[in-house]
């Protein structure tokens, strides 16, 4: 994601417009996770979605969807920054939502299908909590975590290299490695929801909004690989 500044950022305007702006980036939040959960629900109940998991996981199969995924995020979230087409900044949304559903079908059907009947509910609990810790943490401080931009973009960089090696090399990151990745998800989000206080215009609710889906997403699959992990213990 393009994780820059912007000018006439929503903490100048009023009060009322910077609590409209708020509260529509959340909404948007909120739809775009009950879209993917829908989505995800559909393409779980496909009878080709066995033969979809293994297409996309065999040999350098999840080599090509990673590579798929960063360039549809990158259009995806150029679309949502539009300034001239509202149209084209929910077809950058709908089109990040549809991709992260394509993402997550194997480690979704892994465990929907082969993992205890409870780790989607726990790790989607889990997530929750996290979330709604790190958002209190900012609009409680009202701290500005831009400051994070250079480790987030360094440690996302350093994070893409051990997976590509995994795939490459076909050894398992392991345990440790969803920890670390859940630490960055929740740097992420506090980045994230900073710069809505911080740095997003009020127009810009449907960019903001993608930019908190990506790191919640992120965060719901490490917590999903360490709950699956040790449930499997």
């Amino acid at each position: 994601m393009d994780r820059t500044a912007y000018s006439n950022p929503a903490i100048s305007a009023d009060e009322s417009a910077r609590a409209g702006f708020i509260r529509r980036t959340y909404r948007h939040l909120a739809g775009a996770i009950l879209a993917f959960v829908v989505l995800e629900a559909i393409i779980l109940q496909l009878p080709i979605a066995g033969a979809i998991t293994s297409l996309l996981t065999s040999g350098y199969g999840w080599l090509v969807v990673m590579g798929a995924y960063i360039g549809v995020s990158f259009l995806a979230d150029r679309w949502a920054r539009s300034d001239t087409s509202p149209q084209m900044q929910y077809l950058g949304l709908g089109l990040f939502v549809v991709a992260e559903a394509i993402v997550f079908l194997p480690l979704l059907y892994i465990a929907s299908y082969y993992a205890a009947a409870n780790v989607i509910p726990t790790a989607a609990a889990i997530t929750g909590f996290l979330f709604l810790g790190l958002t209190a943490v900012v609009f409680f401080t009202r701290r500005d975590f831009s400051w994070m931009r250079s480790i987030l973009t360094i440690g996302g960089f350093i994070a893409m290299g051990f997976i590509v090696a995994s795939i490459l090399f076909g050894f398992s990151l392991g345990l440790f490695f969803s920890v670390v990745m859940v630490a960055y998800a929740g740097g992420a989000i506090l980045y994230d929801t900073s710069n809505i206080l911080h740095h997003y215009r009020t127009d810009q609710h449907v960019a903001a909004s993608l930019a908190l889906f990506a790191s919640v997403a992120l965060l719901f699959w490490y917590v999903l690989r360490i709950v699956m992990a040790s449930s499997d213990d």
